[in-house]
């Protein structure tokens, strides 16, 4: 089988999926953002075992002609290179636009080039505050940051290219994945940090009651793993969640829970959002991906969610003991 390239490989969901498929015999061409540190990101933290079967290439998924030499003799795409932060694309969105949705359309040109399917990667932010719940793959798409327009955008060209090209395409919509080696930008970690720092006697959040579909990684990358060699995904959409919400401010008390270090929860105005910018709740219907992916989460309900925040905790306080109280923020 021809190498699979994985965009974005540096990031938390790539270097994720990057260890599994070299762990199930995959042979992997990992794209890393070029950078003149020579820093390879997360894929850095692999095993040296793992990292020395990857062929590792450098650029920037908005240089078309690069994205067509490296996708050309590849047998498939899993494109997940993004910029994420949500706070940052309110003040930068033209970056943004740039990266998600012209990288998007540069992916996919020389996809259709070489007719190579593409595992497009979106996002359960594209959807905005839900009108119903659970939310199905068919709900409004109604962006509410500059972040989530661009995937929605992405998103929009992706499906124009199957319909216009019959290219082989498929969306997988995570919701809220969370697990070892996240940047502490993300809730989360952010939580966690917070709560371990033992300098610190508050944790400064934002909206607590906001609610999230929390997917724990391995779970992710399961449903990322399964659309390989599955033609009855083709011109689909499929979202990736647990179907439970939780609001952060219980996820907060769970995290105090675990760790025996309950604090006292403040807010931080600058973490607030006004209304038409926050999204209210995320709760997925996944009922599709169990369908065409033969997909269910197997850290699901109460006592599944808490056992995967157990091992996301230890996994932070063992690299917190590691690096002298620094956590990696990647």
């Amino acid at each position: 089988m021809k190498k699979i390239l994985v965009t974005g490989s540096e990031g938390f969901l790539g270097s994720h999926l990057v260890e599994k498929l070299i762990a199930k015999g995959y042979s992997v061409k990992a794209l890393v953002l070029y950078n003149s540190f020579n820093k390879w990101g997360l894929l850095e933290k692999l095993p040296k075992k793992i990292l020395n079967e990857i062929e590792i290439v450098t650029g920037d998924i908005r240089d078309n002609d690069l994205m067509d030499k490296y996708i050309k003799n590849t047998s498939m795409v899993f494109h997940l290179a993004a910029l994420i932060g949500i706070p940052y694309s309110f003040i930068a969105p033209k970056s943004y636009l740039e990266t998600n949705t012209y990288g998007t359309l540069n992916i996919l040109n020389a996809a259709k080039k070489y007719n190579i399917k593409v595992i497009h990667t979106s996002t359960s932010e594209v959807y905005g505050s839900p009108t119903s719940i659970p939310i199905k793959e068919d709900h409004r798409l109604f962006p509410q940051s500059p972040y989530a327009a661009s995937k929605t955008a992405a998103d929009q060209i992706a499906i124009a290219f199957y319909n216009s090209y019959n290219l082989p395409i498929t969306i997988i919509r995570p919701f809220n994945t969370f697990g070892p080696r996240q940047s502490l930008r993300a809730v989360m970690p952010t939580i966690i940090s917070q709560t371990l720092d033992k300098s610190i006697k508050f944790i400064k959040l934002g909206n607590v009651n906001t609610t999230r579909d929390f997917c724990f990684i391995d779970d992710t990358i399961n449903g990322f793993l399964k659309t390989i060699n599955n033609n009855k995904i083709i011109g689909e959409t499929i979202n990736l969640g647990t179907g439970k919400e939780f609001k952060i401010k219980n996820i907060a008390e769970l995290i105090g829970k675990i760790t025996k270090m309950k604090k006292k929860i403040i807010t931080d105005p600058k973490r607030i959002r006004d209304k038409n910018r926050e999204v209210i709740r995320l709760c997925s219907s996944n009922k599709k991906a169990q369908k065409l992916l033969n997909w269910k989460p197997k850290y699901s309900g109460l006592n599944g969610f808490k056992y995967a925040l157990k091992l996301t905790v230890d996994w932070y306080k063992e690299n917190n003991l590691k690096n002298k109280n620094k956590l990696y923020n990647i």
